[in-house]
């Protein structure tokens, strides 16, 4: 039985947004290999009989179990393992209340490679007498055949404790390596998810600083003059990282409808103080003019999520505010 998994690798992110996509994501586990030479699949019989535990049992049964018992013991010992099933069958019929009884159908279940029956009469065992070594030897051995390593380690153990023999310590021993494979994997993943945590919370206190940063760049309400390329492209980062709309306005000195816009713009800015309102004159920053291809001014490019998403490049100022209304939202 394997576990099925990977591994994450953590980068580093420089925005909020992608520190919550990397907290979305799960650590996926790496297999572990395990010696899984005894491991069976499934049995899928029927369920023995195991008796009506609420009849008082009489000494007469009592008596009979003990012979249907002994009949059982010759079958196992002369390597008639379905026999013994019988015999314990029939003993368990008559004594159901004899948690040795079920607990010895278990250990011949475990000896015909039937874990599911023999966890089952295991259980009823137990149920009867909790402490009982019989009982969680056999359990632990059917549960090693599942590849069930830590179980079947734990109900070893207690049975080493309850009644040492040599069988349960030579599983154990089987088994014991399993289990380290096991815990080491898990401490590892623990570590792993350990270190992730801290990195995203470094992330996210990277984020939430960025973010004051950002905040305090823009002047909410008042247009923002853009002087060269980077400084946009700045700007414009910022933007994205708050997810805000942005909007680059492209004008100049000796524009005569930019003398009737702006202060329409600027209006605008006020209204609403969420979006980003930039102004670029073409003439001071003529590298972003011709990085951005601007067909004529006014125009006005918005900006959203590091991309353009729509543009204004005529003197109409109702549909500049409907387009701001629509993409701001």
């Amino acid at each position: 039985m394997t576990a099925s998994t990977k591994s994450v690798h953590l980068t580093r992110f420089d925005s909020k947004k992608a520190a919550m996509s990397i907290w979305d994501e799960d650590i996926v586990e790496s297999e572990v290999e395990f010696d899984n030479s005894d491991v069976v699949e499934p049995d899928y019989d029927l369920p023995e009989k195991t008796g009506d535990t609420s009849v008082e049992v009489t000494e007469e049964n009592r008596e009979a179990a003990e012979v249907s018992k002994s009949k059982a013991m010759d079958a196992i010992f002369e390597g008639n393992l379905n026999e013994a099933i019988d015999h314990l069958t029939e003993a368990i019929t008559l004594n159901p209340k004899s948690a040795m009884l079920h607990a010895s159908r278990a250990s011949v279940f475990v000896k015909l490679k039937k874990p599911n029956a023999a966890i089952l009469d295991a259980d009823g065992a137990l149920q009867i007498n909790p402490d009982l070594a019989k009982g969680h030897k056999a359990r632990g051995m059917a549960r090693a055949l599942f590849g069930l390593w830590e179980e079947a380690a734990r109900d070893l153990k207690t049975a080493s404790k309850l009644d040492f023999d040599e069988e349960t310590a030579m599983m154990l021993k089987k088994v014991d390596p399993n289990v380290k494979k096991i815990e080491e994997h898990r401490l590892k993943y623990e570590r792993l998810r350990g270190e992730r945590k801290v990195e995203l919370e470094r992330l996210r206190c990277e984020a939430e600083s960025r973010e004051v940063e950002y905040v305090s760049i823009f002047k909410n309400g008042q247009v923002i003059r853009i002087h060269s390329a980077s400084e946009l492209r700045f700007k414009l980062n910022a933007a994205s990282t708050l997810f805000r709309l942005a909007i680059v306005y492209f004008t100049a000195a000796w524009c005569g409808p930019c003398r009737y816009t702006s202060p329409i713009y600027a209006s605008l800015a006020g209204k609403y103080p969420k979006v980003v309102f930039l102004k670029v004159d073409i003439d001071e920053a003529m590298d972003v003019a011709a990085k951005w291809n601007v067909p004529s001014i006014p125009s006005f490019f918005f900006s959203k999520n590091d991309r353009v998403v729509d543009k204004v490049v005529e003197i109409d100022m109702n549909s500049l505010e409907k387009k701001i209304a629509q993409h701001a939202g």
